[in-house]
């Protein structure tokens, strides 16, 4: 399995999943149809299937007009606001893409349909707003405690599964991570790193699930040194892990 990152809108990624064995290709969250399009010429790949993660705009947007320019697409999604549904898909379904299959996993909280789309013999999964690089999705259709089930999910990956996420929003995540963790050596490490891609006009995708138990504070509730860093702020705060989860994610709504 290739996958070929596709900048769209402002900070978004789609990505081209190619099977080079049959050269079927799927597009994952694709918002402009136009540089998707192009790159599946320049690639010379059979699109065969679009796979949202979630119905918001800059996720779905190109779906029409992909559909117009090339009819009998699959179009899969576990929310009837996805545009061009064709397949719709539960938690524990499997799709395919030439012969590459992945398997589902829903992980509600940013929406109430959003997805995960894992293909375990790549170790790889897209995530798109649920988990990106040391951060996660607002909590519009969902909350806190909705949330540490989704991302418990991914969480439970094998540690060398990369992870395709949906925005460029590294360095300010990282940033934002260290005012809770400011000791954090590895934490330290990767933003130095974002901050290189950033100025080189790199991308941060993929990340993996290891890097983020190390430095993604929406996953490390249980830290000790997040968690102190928590208390000093709010001394009342109640320590059990839906709480701490909660007020990180009310802070980064902030920062």
């Amino acid at each position: 399995m290739r996958v070929v990152p596709i900048p769209q809108l402002t900070d978004n990624y789609a990505y081209l999943i190619i099977d080079e064995a049959t050269r079927a290709a799927a597009i994952v969250d694709c918002a402009e149809a136009e540089p998707v399009l192009a790159r599946v010429a320049q690639e010379q790949v059979d699109l065969v299937a679009i796979l949202p993660t979630h119905h918001h705009y800059d996720h779905v947007g190109g779906n029409t007009d992909l559909l117009t320019v090339k009819r009998g697409l699959t179009v899969y999604g576990f929310d009837e606001r996805i545009p061009g549904l064709t397949h719709p898909v539960r938690d524990g379904d499997r799709v395919s893409v030439g012969n590459l299959a992945a398997r589902i996993i829903f992980i509600p909280a940013h929406t109430s349909g959003h997805i995960a789309y894992h293909f375990e013999s790549a170790h790889a999964v897209f995530t798109g707003d649920t988990l990106f690089a040391a951060g996660c999705g607002r909590l519009f259709e969902g909350d806190a405690a909705m949330m540490i089930q989704s991302l418990s999910k991914l969480l439970a990956l094998p540690d060398d599964t990369e992870v395709y996420f949906g925005h460029e929003y590294t360095e300010k995540n990282l940033r934002f991570a260290l005012t809770l963790e400011p000791n954090n050596p590895e934490l330290k490490q990767k933003h130095a790193w974002a901050v290189s891609q950033t100025q080189k006009g790199l991308p941060t995708t993929p990340t993996t699930i290891r890097s983020e138990k190390q430095t993604n504070p929406f996953l490390r509730w249980d830290s000790a040194a997040l968690r102190q860093t928590l208390r000093r702020q709010f001394p009342d705060l109640p320590m059990d892990d839906v709480s701490v989860f909660a007020t990180t994610r009310a802070l980064k709504d902030v920062f």
